[in-house]
């Protein structure tokens, strides 16, 4: 027996509340629709709202240290190599004392802490010819002279042309503190310039007090009392303690390279730098370098 087929119920009315649940529904799916076609149609690296969130996500720049490589240099076998840092230019202003300063103010400290801070960079060769010698510079810790100071002024003497590498029979480097080298210049306090000096055989003080600079074996030290207050024969003078401390610079390595005291060769000439022109200057001027208008400037040996 067929059943008869039932007609489809009518659809029953929406009520008030579904017809604004419908509408709000077409107004967020064409909202979507907006948004999405905005964020689409914005060109690739556009800059997105203001804000940290673009900050948030991106990686941070790697920091390059100064004279650095971002790619290292590969040695044949594939191996990644250390690339040897340049050296530093020479300084345009050293920093020694003002014309007319004959002396330092202030108190300068007698003793130190024994240790040495070396300085952490290398110079250019300077010279023409001839074998090449290395030199360190140090500051004793507790000094309160700066490393890098001392090594700009000891730098400067030493490659200039009235000094040492003048007369062409050898150049000079200064060099990091790790690195090899021929000698040191030492910058200490007069009692830890003492006890280094005694210890290689030379006698620095009066008056029981570590007066002079001196040489030992590799080693040329700089008494830092001499290096702030100069010497009796340069402030009676009027000389500065920026010529004071060139000639003592020159005089100590000068020492290193073999060179003995000496004598004025004429009264009233420029000293030679091998007197010893922080006690005496024997009828002489104070002159702070080895050479003297192209000439090596010389004295009786003592």
């Amino acid at each position: 027996m067929i059943s008869p087929v039932r007609p489809a119920p009518e659809p029953q009315p929406l009520s008030r509340e579904d017809r604004w649940r419908q509408a709000w529904l077409v107004v967020l799916a064409a909202a979507l629709v907006l948004l999405t076609v905005v964020a689409v149609g914005r060109p690739f690296g556009e800059p997105g709202p203001p804000g940290n969130a673009a900050s948030a996500v991106s990686p941070p720049i790697p920091q390059l240290a100064p004279g650095a490589s971002a790619v290292p240099s590969q040695a044949p076998d594939g191996v990644a190599v250390t690339s040897e840092p340049p050296a530093s230019p020479a300084p345009a202003e050293p920093p020694f004392p003002a014309e007319g300063v004959l002396r330092l103010d202030g108190d300068t400290p007698v003793t130190g802490s024994g240790d040495f801070e070396f300085v952490n960079e290398r110079g250019p060769v300077a010279g023409s010819q001839g074998t090449i010698r290395r030199f360190k510079v140090a500051v004793e810790k507790g000094s309160g002279e700066d490393v890098a100071g001392f090594a700009a002024q000891v730098r400067a003497v030493l490659s200039d042309e009235r000094s040492w590498i003048g007369a062409g029979r050898f150049r000079l480097q200064m060099v990091a503190g790790a690195d090899q080298a021929d000698f040191t210049v030492y910058l200490a306090t007069r009692e830890t310039a003492g006890r280094m000096c005694e210890r290689g055989g030379t006698n620095i003080r009066i008056g029981g007090v570590p007066y002079t600079s001196c040489r030992v074996t590799g080693k040329a030290i700089i008494n830092l009392d001499r290096w702030r207050g100069s010497a009796r024969p340069y402030v009676e003078a009027g000389t500065g303690l920026a010529a004071y401390r060139q000639y003592v610079i020159n005089h100590e390595v000068g020492h290193e390279f073999g060179h003995r005291h000496e004598g004025c060769p004429v009264s009233g000439g420029p000293a030679p730098v091998m007197v010893q022109q922080t006690l005496t200057l024997r009828g002489c001027v104070p002159y702070s370098w080895p050479r003297r208008d192209g000439q090596d400037l010389s004295g009786p040996r003592l």
